[in-house]
């Protein structure tokens, strides 16, 4: 379950772009460089000529946005599904191993090896079974992924339309690339109301 929440974040990371590059001309007479940098940061919403970032939580998106959390609540489910099923199957084969053996002395050295040929057919049976619905599930994973990264790539270019930001990055719980972050750029929340409006009215 875990590896399905690390894929969505690692398309999250796709779909905003981990795009972050500041430069700022400085002579002798400059400050020091952190001074310098904060400084930049709390007056860059004022001045046009300076980059203007934003940044977005990971965590939250897929938390808190409905078609991202509902997505991945179905395959968390699906391959749960899929496990049980298998741990059931292997339940089953043990209990026919169990009620053969009970037969004890009475068995044959055939009916052992035919038994014991049936049983591994059968185990090779419900391994193929769980590879082959581990496979189709991965790959309705990269499917819901990609229809998530370019509902994100087209929101986010539709919120920044105007071009109010030149950069927008990203953050996340194991994903932070930031040494510091001033929230006055967090637009997270923005986000997510935006998307799960804009999902409302598509379902609609």
């Amino acid at each position: 379950m875990k590896n399905i929440s690390i894929v969505i974040n690692a398309v999250l990371i796709i779909a905003v772009g981990i795009l972050y590059y500041l430069h700022f001309s400085c002579n002798k007479s400059c400050q020091t460089p952190v001074k310098k940098a904060v400084k930049e940061s709390r007056k860059i919403k004022n001045d046009s000529s300076a980059a203007r970032i934003a940044y977005v939580d990971l965590d939250s998106l897929n938390e808190r946005i409905s078609f991202i959390n509902t997505s991945r609540k179905a395959l968390e489910s699906e391959q749960t599904s899929i496990e049980m099923e298998w741990e059931n199957a292997y339940k089953n084969l043990e209990n026919q191993k169990n009620n053969f053996l009970k037969k004890g002395s009475s068995i044959t050295q055939s009916e052992a090896e035919e038994f014991q040929a049936m049983l591994y057919k059968q185990q090779q049976d419900v391994d193929n079974k769980k590879q082959t619905a581990t496979q189709k599930l991965n790959e309705k994973s990269y499917k819901i992924m990609g229809d998530i990264q370019m509902k994100l790539k087209d929101y986010l270019a539709e919120f920044n339309q105007n071009n109010q930001y030149t950069y927008i990055f990203t953050t996340g719980n194991g994903l932070d690339y930031m040494v510091y972050k001033d929230e006055a750029y967090d637009i997270t929340n923005e986000v997510i109301e935006g998307m799960n409006e804009k999902m409302k009215s598509t379902d609609k």
